[in-house]
């Protein structure tokens, strides 16, 4: 078998100080999901703390590799695409999901918007990410990280940067530094949202152009009077925005209006 695939965007960790601090901030207890075992860096060490393992990996070969090497009756195994995974599925005892995994870096951000449709489902999320999808997600107004990732996670999860790895952690190294950032989902998001589509929809308009005024970007769906009657200035930029600003804008959109033409 030829491991990693280029076009699985695979990079196999093998530092094992990285493995020990990552399980120790994981905490494995009694149910736990791995989205893209690999060669098991993670797998193992969690399933020797005891805990069930459901694992989801896209590439065949790679769980023929896990079945034969991999002998624990913890371990349950699913051929899936992460992307396209119903996690519901996963649900024990109304429990919600413990999320663990290093992901490939081609897939994490539309991976962390596909989970948070699961939000209500998951207690917490613990991944190794490339480095700049993480200064991303917890990027405050008025800096350059700062876009559509940052204010969807930030509404619907309590993010917190674990720590940094080099890229000298993986094998092959990737060109770019990665780190571990853990994401626990709101039972109740601290901004209040009418309707969720909306908001989402207004923060997607709004940095679709993230240089462009708001009275441009969000024209489709809401006028400058709209947006004013937010507390908010049409000539101002998505970058500047707080979540709760978007929120009121969502709250003002005009129901007639709400597709974009």
């Amino acid at each position: 078998m030829n491991f990693p695939r280029k076009r699985f965007g695979q990079h196999f960790l093998h530092d094992a100080q990285i493995i020990q601090d990552i399980v120790a901030a994981i905490a494995p207890q009694a149910h736990l999901v791995e989205i893209g075992p690999g060669k098991g860096a993670l797998t193992l060490p969690l399933l020797e703390s005891g805990c069930q393992l459901d694992v989801i990996e896209l590439d065949r070969d790679l769980i023929e590799w896990l079945k034969k090497t991999v002998k624990n009756k913890n371990l349950r195994i699913y051929n899936a695409d992460a992307l396209k995974f119903d996690f519901k599925t996963l649900l024990i005892d109304k429990r919600r999901l413990r999320i663990v995994g290093n992901l490939p870096y081609n897939i994490s951000t539309p991976l962390l918007f596909h989970l948070l449709n699961y939000a209500s489902d998951i207690e917490e999320m613990t991944f190794m990410l490339q480095k700049e999808v993480v200064d991303r997600m917890i990027a405050v107004p008025a800096t350059h990280d700062y876009g559509r990732l940052s204010v969807m996670l930030q509404y619907s999860c309590q993010i917190e940067k674990l720590f940094d790895v080099s890229p000298t952690a993986f094998y092959p190294p990737p060109k770019v530094e990665s780190s571990v950032v853990q994401l626990r989902p709101f039972l109740s998001p601290p901004v209040a949202v009418k309707n969720r589509e909306h908001f989402a929809q207004i923060v997607a308009l709004a940095f679709s152009q993230r240089r462009k005024m708001l009275r441009n970007t969000l024209k489709s769906v809401l006028d400058a009077k709209d947006i004013e009657a937010a507390g908010i200035d049409p000539m101002a930029r998505a970058e500047t925005l707080k979540v709760e600003d978007f929120a009121r804008l969502a709250d003002n959109l005009i129901k007639d209006k709400s597709k974009p033409k």
